[in-house]
Parts: C-alpha cells; structure tokens; sequence
C-alpha cells in the first residue's frame, strides 16, 4: 500500500474515498448524494477520475454507470487514517486519542465493550501475547 497516497488527497478527494469506504463501492452520482456539501456533479466525476489515476480507485462498468471501488482494503486505510489522525490532532499521543474516544463514548459504553477495551489494555501490556 502506497500511505503517502492516502495522505496526499485534498479534502474532497478524502471525502469521496470516505463515502466509497462508506458503501463499500458507489457510483458518482452515489458519492454527490452522500457528501456533506453540495458540489457539482461534473466537478465530482473530475476528482474521482484525479483518485482513480492515484491508482486509490478502481471501477467496473454496469449499464451506462461506472462502480468504483477502493484499491486500498478499508482495514489498511483505517491504519493510515489513524496515523494522520493521531499526528495532526494528538501530538502522536494514543493515551490523548483514546481519551477522546472515551469521552464521547462515555454514555454509550456497555459493558461488553469496557471488557473489550480491557482485554486490549492486558494484550498491550504482555506485548500482544494472549493471557
């Protein structure tokens, strides 16, 4: 996988990737219903065709419409997501991101999901060894 690819894209080209990522696969006319602004349909077919040269994107054909897919598994690009994330709003602090999470979980944590994160703390800790 190609991170600096991932990381290069401009806001509505990571937009478009997100909603892609989103429904698994989209057409163009699928990713201008399903971004947060209003934008030209002609404008999003020319960035799609931008993240598609990247070699971020894929399509088939179906009928008159073009399917495009993602190029980089989800789990791989929720990696580089994450990395980004945590550079650019965490100081590279996990402790920092993980007490956001919490703070916007707080009301909605179960207790399957605190046993959860506790099974991932003890993993940590032994260095990914099973106890």
């Amino acid at each position: 996988m190609d991170k600096k690819k991932l990381l290069a894209l401009s806001k509505r080209e990571r937009q478009i990737m997100d909603v892609i990522y989103s429904l698994g696969e989209a057409t163009a006319a699928q990713v201008v219903e399903h971004l947060p602004e209003d934008v030209g349909d002609a404008s999003v077919r020319k960035l799609i065709r931008v993240v598609e040269k990247k070699g971020l994107l894929r399509h088939r054909r179906e009928g008159h419409s073009y399917i495009y897919t993602p190029t980089v598994p989800r789990d791989e690009a929720s990696v580089v997501a994450m990395q980004h994330t945590l550079k650019t709003f965490f100081q590279d602090s996990a402790p920092r991101a993980v007490a956001a999470l919490m703070d916007l979980a707080k009301d909605t944590l179960t207790e399957e999901d605190i046993a959860e994160i506790n099974a991932l703390i003890a993993k940590a800790e032994t260095g990914g060894e099973e106890r």
